[in-house]
């Protein structure tokens, strides 16, 4: 977790976030001043509008940092004490979690309306910086979109100059750019792109999780259970869809300041405030009666493409940043999640210690076998 001001920034996320902004921006600045100077009021109109929306894009990108997701109060428990049956305990934390938050073992605390833990701001996205991240994402793909249109056009004519010269055409700027330049255009033009490529994917689901008033988390949800009511007529009303206008509402507006307290959520008619973390025990339920016991009978390196435990693991990773377990022989581990080449788990060993993060995460299915379950061991316990 993060402390102080400069320690938020102080990580590779934003660093790297913040030396692709500066590159992007300085070198395009340099080649708009030659490809289309600000002398003329078409490239002073054009250096604005850049400017602009790299100025917006830095502002967002360090909000999002600074304002974070907002946390739920340790040991926060409801005012109405009979509610606290319709909600889940952290043990971490030592308290209740409020309807839509989440807790974020790299935050060590309990997220308010949490999305994801987001590793280029090195924080959450939450209900207290979901509209600067979404914004960032936005200013982002239009700045670097805009940077893209520069560079090309200047590397264009840098690389036409003489064909330019050769035909005695005037009136235009002639762009010079040495092997240093032409080198460093390309790197910008390629990062350029490549922001409004990833970003704008990014900002895409972004745009439609805000449309929906959903997070990447309740998108989850949402799907385990209308798997669980797979082949019945029912389907899973998600309370907190207000219609696309004030879903919106929600979370964008013009002080970009998050609505409401991030605790208590406005539902539609005729859904329980409750109904979604009353789906969460469900799902706890039904996971608690599908966890198997596993013992690991050769030792798992924790690595994201162990060589080792043969081509077929190596080919078939799990598609999620979920981390990967190192284990020792012996190790026992409560597993939930199947796959042909890989496991999900929990190691056992610190069951005891509720105050002290569980390790989770994958393995190689080669390095285990499933075991029977030993006398006495609380199973409630882990899933409370």
């Amino acid at each position: 977790m993060c402390f102080g001001p400069l320690a938020k920034v102080r990580h590779w996320g934003p660093l790297t976030a913040l030396c692709i902004i500066k590159c992007v921006t300085g070198v395009t600045i340099h080649c708009s001043n030659i490809w289309w100077p600000s002398s003329s009021f078409g490239g002073l109109l054009n250096t604005i509008c850049f400017m602009s929306l790299s100025g917006l894009t830095l502002y967002n990108f360090l909000s999002a940092i600074f304002h974070g997701p907002g946390f739920l109060p340790l040991k926060w428990k409801p005012e109405n004490e009979e509610n606290t049956a319709f909600l889940q305990f952290c043990n971490v934390c030592n308290g209740y979690k409020a309807p839509r938050s989440h807790h974020c073992r790299k935050c060590k605390r309990c997220v308010l309306k949490m999305d994801h833990h987001c590793p280029w701001i090195n924080t959450c996205v939450g209900w207290g910086n979901h509209a600067h991240f979404a914004l960032f994402l936005a200013f982002a793909v239009l700045g670097c979109f805009h940077a893209s249109i520069i560079l090309s056009c200047t590397l264009y004519r840098a690389f036409y100059r003489s064909w330019y010269i050769y035909h005695g055409i005037t009136g235009q700027p002639i762009v010079v750019l040495g092997l240093y330049g032409i080198v460093i255009s390309v790197f910008a033009l390629g990062l350029a792109l490549g922001v409004v490529i990833a970003v704008g994917i990014l900002f895409f689901f972004q745009a439609r999780a805000i449309a929906r008033n959903r997070t990447g988390i309740e998108d989850w949800i949402i799907e385990k259970a209308n798997h669980r009511r797979k082949g019945t007529n029912e389907v899973f009303d998600f309370p907190y869809d207000l219609g696309v206008s004030n879903n919106i509402k929600q979370v964008i507006n013009w002080q970009a300041v998050p609505v409401g307290d991030g605790i208590n959520w406005s539902v539609k008619d005729g859904c329980d405030e409750f109904a979604l973390t009353k789906e969460q025990i469900e799902q706890k339920l039904s996971k608690r009666q599908r966890t198997r016991l596993y013992l690991i009978i050769r030792a798992s390196s924790g690595s994201w493409l162990p060589i080792t435990q043969g081509f077929g693991v190596c080919l078939h990773p799990p598609c999620t940043d979920e981390p990967r377990l190192k284990l020792s022989i012996g190790d026992k581990l409560l597993v939930t999640r199947w796959r042909k080449y890989w496991l999900f788990g929990e190691k056992i060993e610190i069951i005891d210690n509720p105050q002290e993060p569980s390790k989770k995460g994958w393995f190689p299915r080669i390095c285990a076998e499933e075991s029977a379950m030993d006398d006495g061991f609380d199973i409630n316990k882990k899933f409370h």
